[in-house]
Parts: structure tokens; C-alpha cells; sequence
């Protein structure tokens, strides 16, 4: 599980969260729900150690954020971000070999090569495989994407507005496969969707963010979770 102890940030001069405690299950998805600047993303951020919290303290299993070393987190935990920076000349099955690398280290095994291969399978990708990134629509491309997060094969994804640049027959696809890997694969998923009703339908476990219950707020969105 995922443990979030007394967590506070600012951005800037901005104070976005504050006090945070939660614990995040192993094996459901977890659906963060809230407005554009509540704390979300930066949320995701924190626990990826893609950034540096103000203080408190986030454990991922038996691991501490920010004392683990770097590779034995990427190991154990995938994020997708929101604007995640490509290069487009690269194909999907050199973009999607990139999730292989806290594995493999720059020495790809057969093993990394049949995830690789898994990945873009599970994704639908297969007639893609060889095209450049900057040929594909936007919904390809975040599959794509999700598809090299699926790779790293790890035992969490944290995943930041996935559905951006779905239809809704895509998106419906994709929140599907997020509860196989749950169900099939015991992996935890942690969303941030802005559309209330995919996390109804979809999610084990909701936290919700108003204009008057921020993230960042004392009272927190930490307290409205429900199944």
C-alpha cells in the first residue's frame, strides 16, 4: 500500500497541500476527482519522487520515498504524467522498450523484450509497433504511452489524466483494461480523472477535491474517500 504521512507543498508562494494523510490500498484502483489546481497532479508527483515534498513522509510498501534508491522505486512504481516529454521521431516499440530500462539498466534481455512486446499486445498496438510517434493521433499516442508505463511492470501505476484525448469508446477501453490489471494482475492503480462518472464505475476507492474542500486544505479531500 501507499502511506501518506503529515504531507505538505507549496508551488511558489502557493501552499497546495497540506497536512495530508492517507492510505492508498494495494491491489484497487484509487480515482483522485477534482477541479484544475486542487493538488492532484502534484500529489502524483510527490509520490513518484518526481519532486521534492516540503516535509511529511511517503512510504511505498516498505520502501520511504526519497531515502530508496531511484531505480529500486522505478521498479516498484510507474507514473504516466500529464505532459509527459517525447521525442515524436521514435516508434511505439522504442518508446513502449523505454519502460524496460529500470530492469534492464541499457541491456535488454529476451525477458524485457517479450514485456515490451506483452505491453503493446495488451494496449492494441500491434499494427503501430513500427510507426513514429509523430504520426499517430492523440488517442494512439496516449496508449502508446500507457503502454510503456505497462511495461515497466511494476506493482503501481500512478496515472494523470489518462483519458485525455480519448473518445468515449477509448476511454470505456481503457478503464476496462485498469480493472484487469487490478483483477488480473494485482496491480494498483492510482487515476486522476476529471469525469466523475468513469470513477463511479470504474474505481474501488474515490478522493474527492471541491473549491471548498481542497487538497490543500487542513479539513483535506483525505477525508471523502468512499467505496
Amino acid at each position: 500500500m501507499i502511506r501518506i504521512t503529515d504531507l505538505s507543498h507549496n508551488l511558489g508562494t502557493s501552499r497546495v497541500l497540506h497536512g495530508i494523510d492517507l492510505t492508498i490500498p494495494k491491489g484497487q484502483i484509487t480515482a483522485l476527482i477534482g477541479p484544475n489546481g486542487a493538488g492532484k497532479s502534484t500529489l502524483l508527483s510527490l509520490i513518484a519522487r518526481l519532486d521534492t515534498p516540503l516535509s511529511g513522509r511517503i512510504d511505498v510498501d516498505e520502501l520511504q520515498v526519497g531515502a530508496c534508491p531511484t531505480d529500486v522505486l522505478a521498479r516498484r512504481l510507474a507514473i504516466l504524467p500529464q505532459t509527459p516529454e517525447i521525442a515524436p521521431r521514435l516508434s511505439v516499440a522504442e518508446l513502449v522498450g523505454f519502460g524496460r530500462y529500470p530492469h534492464h539498466k541499457g541491456r535488454p534481455t529476451p525477458e524485457d523484450r517479450a514485456r515490451v512486446s506483452d505491453a503493446i499486445a495488451l494496449l492494441s498496438l500491434d499494427g503501430l509497433a513500427h510507426r513514429s510517434l509523430d504520426t499517430l493521433s492523440g488517442g494512439q499516442r496516449q496508449r502508446a504511452l500507457l503502454a510503456m508505463t505497462v511495461a515497466q511492470d511494476t506493482d503501481y501505476l500512478l496515472l494523470d489524466e489518462p483519458l485525455n484525448n480519448l473518445d468515449i469508446a477509448a476511454s470505456r477501453s481503457l478503464m476496462t483494461l485498469l480493472r484487469r490489471l487490478c483483477e488480473d494482475f494485482g496491480r494498483t492503480v492510482v487515476v486522476v480523472l476529471h469525469d466523475i462518472n468513469y470513477a463511479s464505475r470504474y474505481a474501488d476507492w474515490k478522493i474527492l477535491s471541491t473549491p471548498s474542500c481542497p487538497l490543500g486544505s487542513r479539513a483535506g479531500a483525505m477525508q471523502l474517500v468512499w467505496r
